[in-house]
């Protein structure tokens, strides 16, 4: 099992809006705009998952699995030809500091992993400074509109 681990992230932000935000799926509308056309597809969700086209690897279903408020979201995949689990963990630090961290573990055969590291590493880190990026607060008060 390869592990990958994103740097830890501040957010300026509380952990109870951090959490509200990103355990449920349907907020993804709030940032659709910031998603990129040129490396994501067929971009879909719903409150428990997420279904993306990404180039090279296809069509890949991210499904909620596991949720402790205010501290961790647990992803698994469907329709990817290895295992694939993701944590986004947050704890808090004060009112408006949230440190997160995102983990990410692949079931890659010895043969695929050397080609695919890379990628996975980067690609968590990007999701990582995406999420430590979005305006929570902003967020938080359209979502209740």
């Amino acid at each position: 099992m390869a592990e990958f681990v994103s740097d830890i992230k501040t957010i300026l932000h509380n952990d109870a809006d951090v959490y509200t935000i990103l355990s449920d799926l349907n907020n993804l509308e709030l940032v659709r705009d910031r998603i990129p056309e040129d490396k994501i597809k067929e971009f879909s969700f719903d409150k428990d998952s997420v279904t993306i086209t990404v180039d090279p690897v296809g069509k890949v279903k991210f499904n909620v699995v596991e949720r402790e408020p205010s501290k961790t979201i647990k992803f698994e995949s469907e329709q990817l030809p290895f295992t694939l689990t993701m944590w986004i963990q947050l704890v808090s630090k004060g009112e408006a500091d949230t440190k997160m961290k995102l983990t990410l573990k692949a079931d890659l055969n010895p043969f695929i992993k050397p080609m695919v590291s890379k990628p996975l590493q980067q690609g968590l880190d990007k999701v990582a400074d995406t999420l430590a990026q979005l305006p929570y607060g902003e967020l938080i008060n359209r979502g209740k509109e």
